[in-house]
């Protein structure tokens, strides 16, 4: 018998998980609809503990942040939409697989603000650029970057990309690379 194959007696089972398996919490999570907002506490506490609500789009299932800047809707204009999720069902993601805020709405935020919550191992810049974001190093478009854990890519925007051929085959060598396609 290998350590792979070991039967445990119910009781032990049991004990082992007397309380639930599944959070509720987690289990309501993924019943809601994708786009929801998020509370965290804040780095900085206040004497009524302040809570940042994070506005994002997505459920984060695969890790995957995408910050972009957008005045025109609260995450993203629907023909950005539609062409973002072509880039993603092109690279075998879906909106379930990301999660994607708008710098509008926090327009104070960092990357190691949003990389800790979203725990997220790809980031994904849209007209952000590194220094703005808060990183510590600067790179040109279609550079994977790794650092702190992360690799960040930076490209312009969305709708910059959707009209010009070029950027978008410069774009898509870099996601193929990313997530290994």
């Amino acid at each position: 018998m290998g350590i792979n194959n070991i039967d445990l007696p119910a009781i032990v089972v049991e004990q082992l998980f007397n309380s639930s398996l599944i959070d509720n919490e987690v289990a309501a999570e993924k019943a809601n609809p994708i786009s929801t907002p998020i509370k965290t506490e804040t780095a900085s506490k206040s004497d009524n503990d302040a809570v940042q609500e994070w506005k994002s789009l997505g459920n984060n299932n695969k890790k995957i942040l995408i910050v972009l800047k957008s005045e025109d809707a609260v995450h993203l204009p629907d023909n950005q939409l539609t062409f973002l999720t072509g880039i993603l069902s092109a690279c075998n993601l879906s909106l379930a697989d990301v999660a994607i805020v708008n710098t509008i709405n926090h327009p104070e935020v960092s990357y190691k603000e949003l990389t800790t919550y979203f725990a997220s191992k790809v980031v994904l810049l849209f007209d952000i650029e590194p220094a703005t974001f808060g990183l510590p190093i600067n790179f040109p478009f279609y550079q994977i970057q790794v650092f702190a854990g992360n690799s960040f890519l930076y490209s312009p925007s969305l709708n910059n990309l959707e009209n010009d051929k070029i950027e978008k085959s410069k774009l898509w060598v870099c996601l193929k690379r990313l997530f290994n396609l």
